[in-house]
């Protein structure tokens, strides 16, 4: 019996102190990764919409869909949105970045944080299938095709990958869609 006890407080004494440890190292990081995701979140939103000169949270009210809104500046001038949208995908929430021009074009998008499969939707953020949203109209939605598009509406999936590829149109759509209902003439 005395022997069980004293096993259990060596052990107790072995977790307080990794936790302790794990406790301080958490605080000693914290600020250093919140510093480089804000850094990532703002390279990002200067891909997707190169016209803006710097990016301010915008106060407008947020759906359920949306899960955060930035105006682009140009000066003093908006020039367009960064919107960030996290439609489910394959294998889990698709987390992308959704640039807005505000004369009806979509400018870029950027897939920021993804749980696809290697080889088939991890392949959603290369060129060949992110660039083909550049450029598309904010009027109605856009769809998804297997074959090469023949619309300027069409996105061609990533082959074996559909639902990656349906969650990233519908991300943008979501987006497309928010901006009409809620930005488009800066209706804030």
């Amino acid at each position: 019996m005395k022997e069980n006890i004293r096993l259990g407080l060596i052990l107790l004494l072995i977790t307080g102190i990794a936790a302790f440890l794990l406790g301080g190292a958490y605080e000693i990081t914290k600020t250093p990764i919140a510093a480089t995701i804000e850094a990532d979140r703002q390279v990002a939103m200067k891909e997707i919409l190169p016209t803006a000169d710097k990016f301010e949270k915008s106060d407008v009210k947020i759906t359920d869909k949306i899960t955060e809104v930035n105006d682009g500046l140009k000066g003093t001038e908006i020039a367009g949105y960064a919107i960030k949208v996290a439609p489910k995908g394959y294998g889990g929430p698709v987390e992308i970045m959704v640039g807005l021009s505000t004369d009806g074009k979509v400018t870029g998008i950027k897939i920021l944080s993804h749980t696809e499969t290697p080889g088939l939707g991890a392949n959603a953020p290369q060129p060949k299938f992110s660039d083909q949203f550049k450029n598309k109209p904010t009027k109605g939605k856009l769809e998804v095709v297997k074959t090469v598009p023949t619309k300027d509406n069409q996105i061609q999936a990533i082959t074996g990958a559909t639902i990656t590829s349906k969650a990233v149109t519908l991300g943008v759509n979501d987006a497309i869609d928010f901006y009409n209902a809620s930005l488009k003439g800066d209706k804030k």
